[in-house]
Formats: C-alpha cells, sequence, structure tokens
C-alpha cells in the first residue's frame, strides 16, 4: 500500500494519498491540486477516488477540480448535502481499492456531517492500520464544536463526545491517527505539532480524552472557544457546491501608484505581503501588512474577510502569484490587482513612505515605568493567561476585524505578540485606523520571557 501525507504549513492543513495496485484515493484535498496529479504520476498510480471528511470551514476544498482532472468519484458524507455529483457516505461504508480497505464512520460534532475514515492494508494485516480523523481527533485535542447553523455547540460537544468514545475509541491502541489539521488552525485550541500519534497516546495525553463525564466534557468543549472568523461559514459552503478550478480565475491587473493613491483614498485596501521588517523599514501609507510567512491566509481571511478585493504589495510578480494562490485557498478570489514595480516605484513616483518603529524587549523594559509608553498584547487568550507583562492592555488581533482597541490616539503603544508576526499585522492596523505612536516590539512575548523578565497571570480585560 502507498501512503503520503501532504502538509500545507500556511493553513496547518493535512491531505493524503493512499493507493493499492495502482489506484489511488485523495482524502481533504487543498485547493491547489498540482501536487496530487506529479505524486500519482510519480508513483506510477491513477487518481479514482476523494473522499473529504467534513465540509471545511478553514480553506476551499480542491475536490471539484481534482474530480474533473481526473475522472475520479467523490464521497462525503450524506448530512452535507453536497451539491454537486459525489456517492453520499453514511456509516459503515467500505470501499476495497487492490488490497486497502476503507471504512466510513459517521463521527458527528465537529460538524454534523464529519467521517472518520478506517484505513486497513489487508497486505500486511486484517485489522484496521489507521484511522484519518478530519477535525473530529486531533493530537492532543478535538474539533471545536459551533460550526453548525443547525446545532447549538452544546448539541455538537455532545455528539463529539458520543463519536469519539463510541466508535473512535473502540479502535486497537495501535492504530495510528492522521488529522486533517496541526498547531496553528483555528478548528482547535491545544494541538500538538506532529504530524502522525497512535490512538493508545492520544487516549493517554489528550486532554480532552481525559474528562470523565459527558457533561463535563461539553462544559470544557463550549467554553473559551477561540474567535470563529466569519469566513468559516462562507468556506464550508463553497465547499458544499464545489469551488472553480484556480485556472478560472483572471489575471490580476498591475496598477500604477497614482492610481493606488486614489484607490486607497477611496478606500481600498493595499495588503502588503512583504516581511515584517522590510514593511517596518518603508511601506504605502496606509497599507496592512500580512506576511506570506506564517498563517498568511487564515489571517487574511479572518481580518479581511472574502469580499475585499485588496492591492497586493510585493518585491517580484512571482510572490504575487504566490500570495494571490494562498489567498485563494481560503476564497479570498477577487483581488484587484498589484502595485506595479512594488515599495520602489512607488518611491520613485515621488510618493512618501511610512515607516514603523521597532524595539527590543530589554529597550521595552527598560522605558515601563518611567515613560508613558503603553503596551498593547495581541494574543489569545489562553497565551495571556499564561503569562503577559505586567499592566498591558490587551486586545486580540482576532478582535481587529471588528475594531482597532479604544484607546487614546496620544499615547505611545508598544505592540507584541508571541513571536512578533501578529503584532506587526495590528501594527499596520492600528497605524491605518490612523494611530500614530505605534512602536513593534521584536520577538514578542517569547523574547520577553528568554530575557527572564517578569511575568504575571490572571485574565484578561479587553482595552
Amino acid at each position: 500500500m502507498h501512503f503520503e501525507q501532504f502538509y500545507l504549513g500556511c493553513l496547518a492543513h493535512a491531505s493524503y494519498m493512499l493507493a493499492s495496485e495502482g489506484e489511488a484515493v485523495v482524502v481533504d484535498p487543498q485547493r491547489d491540486v498540482e501536487i496530487y496529479l506529479q505524486a500519482a504520476e510519480k508513483n506510477q498510480i491513477s487518481i479514482r477516488h476523494i473522499f473529504e471528511t467534513h465540509l471545511h470551514a478553514d480553506f476551499v476544498s480542491g475536490h471539484r477540480e481534482l474530480a474533473s482532472r481526473t475522472g475520479a468519484r467523490i464521497y462525503m458524507g450524506a448530512q452535507a448535502e453536497a451539491a454537486f455529483p459525489h456517492v453520499a457516505v453514511e456509516d459503515g461504508f467500505q470501499l476495497q481499492v487492490g488490497k486497502m480497505r476503507i471504512t466510513a464512520l459517521e463521527t458527528p460534532g465537529h460538524t454534523p456531517e464529519s467521517m472518520c475514515f478506517v484505513i486497513t492494508d489487508e497486505e500486511k494485516s486484517p485489522a484496521p492500520w489507521a484511522i484519518l480523523t478530519g477535525d473530529t481527533l486531533f493530537l492532543g485535542d478535538v474539533g471545536r464544536p459551533d460550526l453548525s447553523k443547525r446545532y447549538t455547540p452544546t448539541q455538537l460537544a455532545g455528539m463529539l463526545y458520543d463519536s469519539l468514545h463510541n466508535k473512535v475509541l473502540t479502535l486497537a491502541d495501535e492504530v495510528l491517527v492522521y488529522p486533517a489539521h496541526g498547531a496553528g488552525s483555528l478548528c482547535g485550541r491545544n494541538m500538538r505539532a506532529e504530524r502522525v500519534s497512535t490512538i493508545g497516546t492520544e487516549r493517554l495525553t489528550n486532554y480532552a480524552l481525559q474528562i470523565n463525564s459527558r457533561e463535563e466534557f461539553i462544559k470544557q468543549l463550549t467554553s473559551n472557544l477561540p474567535a470563529r472568523p466569519a469566513y468559516f461559514s462562507q468556506d464550508a459552503e463553497i465547499n458544499r457546491t464545489g469551488a472553480p478550478a484556480l485556472s478560472d480565475l483572471p489575471a490580476l491587473s498591475p496598477i500604477e501608484p497614482a492610481e493606488l493613491k486614489t484607490l486607497l483614498a477611496e478606500g481600498a485596501i493595499a495588503l502588503d505581503v512583504r516581511p515584517g521588517d522590510q514593511f517596518a523599514a518603508g511601506h504605502v501609507p496606509g497599507s496592512v501588512n500580512i506576511a506570506l510567512s506564517g498563517q498568511f491566509a487564515s489571517w487574511a481571511g479572518a481580518l479581511l474577510g472574502l469580499s475585499a478585493s485588496p492591492v497586493l504589495i510585493a518585491d517580484s510578480e512571482q510572490t504575487i502569484a504566490e500570495a494571490r494562490m494562498r489567498l485563494a485557498r481560503v476564497g479570498l478570489e477577487d483581488s484587484r490587482g498589484y502595485l506595479n514595480g512594488g515599495v520602489e516605484a512607488w518611491q520613485q513616483a515621488g510618493l512618501p513612505l511610512a515607516t514603523l518603529s521597532q524595539i527590543s524587549v530589554g529597550a521595552l523594559s527598560d522605558q515601563l515605568g518611567v515613560s508613558d509608553l503603553q503596551v498593547l498584547d495581541v494574543r489569545r487568550e489562553p497565551e495571556w493567561e499564561a503569562g503577559h507583562i505586567a499592566n498591558a492592555l490587551w486586545w486580540p488581533l482576532d478582535n481587529f476585524k471588528v475594531a482597532p482597541p479604544e484607546i487614546d490616539h496620544d499615547i505611545p503603544i508598544a505592540v507584541h505578540c508571541k513571536g512578533g508576526y501578529r503584532s506587526l499585522i495590528a501594527c499596520s492596523l492600528l497605524q491605518r485606523a490612523g494611530f500614530q505612536n505605534i512602536v513593534n516590539v521584536v520577538g514578542g512575548f517569547d523574547a520577553w520571557q528568554q530575557a527572564k523578565l517578569p511575568v504575571v497571570t490572571g485574565k484578561p480585560v479587553e482595552a
């Protein structure tokens, strides 16, 4: 049996290819499907089946394009009510592919239509070898239960408890666990960074599986949930109907500096995807910085929304193409164009650049208490509770979609996150909102702790 995991770090998304006797299955494909076609050609196998564990909310699936290009059939849980040609899968469904058997388990909880797929490699053993758990069971966590319009989080959490204990955890301890997401995904809270585990390991170490009662499980799963981006429900609907091929998207138009200046005055969004240090050194005034490193597409979708039509700013057309593809992976397809020639062309046109000051944690520590510099922490609530800088203000980056923090525009603000990625995004949004005295903390809270500077704990109070 051939087995391959594809991990997309930008979305913390794992997809899979399995094959036996020349016939292949792809599970939870990403939007750009070329990687599966290349893998199939390399291994001399043919993609004949595409399985979806559920209607993904955090990315747009490539199932429709992959099926069109290969002739493969799509399999999806019957509860999804998918609006494209597919096989509606119910509990106990089996597919024999060569000497490999796939058995479907209906495991509602993360979403009503969630499925897990048990894989048996009959060449080696008649017993199950692995389970592809989608967003039902992660490594160290389980799926969030608040992504349904039909069911309340309490109802879904109860379903998830039953799915885990009555189906998934009935498998033997040695069965491998392959989820659809890893650390960094918003589909859970406490995922580990590893890419594979076992039922036995999760049974012993996964906090959610240590909860003794159904009632307590529901209580813990429905409290302190991370913010749910508005685009999640939109992506689920896109996946219900099937997204068009990436090749169908129109080419991006080059936009000259003078035109961009006019567009910005009319309220357009300029999205600068360069590294944070380059943005800080000089950028188009009012532009938003979400660097291609890190969770670029997720933050763009969460903070800009799928209806945004940003003008992209980068140093090369290759980087523009990469940013455009990553945005399309979450359904943000309507980019207005790109700044022709980048920031250099803007400067050559005689237009002014804005800058962003940065400060080390040592310098920040020296200024606290002896100046009016205030600290703004943009991490999520569990991060804050685990430790934060004394007297800091708290406004998680997720909240910036609604509004910037209500703080005095004239007070100097030092912004930090865990490592510096989110704080640069926040700084750019604050500058766009009219804040002038903004400084980014280099290295974030990680650098603060590494410098052994004082830390306090406790519940946050929003700015």
